[in-house]
């Protein structure tokens, strides 16, 4: 997967693999820097804590601690 997707092809609620694949591209997208370098100085305060509050969520619910550590951090064993 990578940026190339074409955005239009990102739909939801067809059936959890399309579900599982447009997320990904759309994350990959959302997280791209020149999406990111003009998106985070127009948001507010709350909104920060509020998205940084929602991912970390996230990952406490579906990763183990070694996973967070790897996967997230990039850290070895």
């Amino acid at each position: 997967m990578n940026n190339d997707t074409d955005p239009y092809q990102i739909c939801f609620g067809l059936n959890r693999q399309t579900d599982e694949q447009s997320l990904a591209h759309f994350i990959q997208r959302f997280a791209s820097p020149a999406v990111l370098e003009t998106l985070i100085p127009r948001m507010t305060d709350s909104e920060i804590t509020e998205t940084l509050d929602f991912l970390s969520k996230i990952m406490a619910n579906h990763f183990q601690e070694n996973e967070y550590h790897t996967l997230f951090l990039g850290r070895k064993g």
